[in-house]
């Protein structure tokens, strides 16, 4: 069974039991979310698409981490000018268990 939800301006589609990093959603660690946005299900051949998404459907995880994903190093050069810009950046993520698709 898969579902394909809507989280932080991205789609992701999940399974029971997947761990995915989302971006960052206000909740301790250890407590559950659901996700309203829920776009289509499918189990087996059957298939449930919403428009834009589907009632009375949700998908249910856990939350098992809050932190910072690795460092975007963003470089600008200009040649010849004798100019160079560095700059690093680090993504804040929450990791999340997959529990239930209802």
């Amino acid at each position: 069974m898969h579902a394909v939800i809507a989280s932080g301006g991205k789609q992701y589609r999940v399974k029971e039991g997947q761990i995915l990093k989302l971006e960052k959603i206000e909740a301790e660690v250890g407590s559950a979310i659901d996700f309203d946005k829920v776009l289509a299900v499918t189990k087996g051949e059957d298939v449930q698409l919403g428009t834009p998404y589907l009632e009375g459907s949700k998908v249910t995880g856990e939350v098992i981490e809050q932190g910072r994903g690795k460092k975007i190093k963003i470089i600008k050069f200009r040649r010849r000018k004798h100019s160079r810009t560095q700059m690093g950046h680090r993504q804040y993520f929450t990791a999340v268990k997959i529990t239930a698709i209802s």
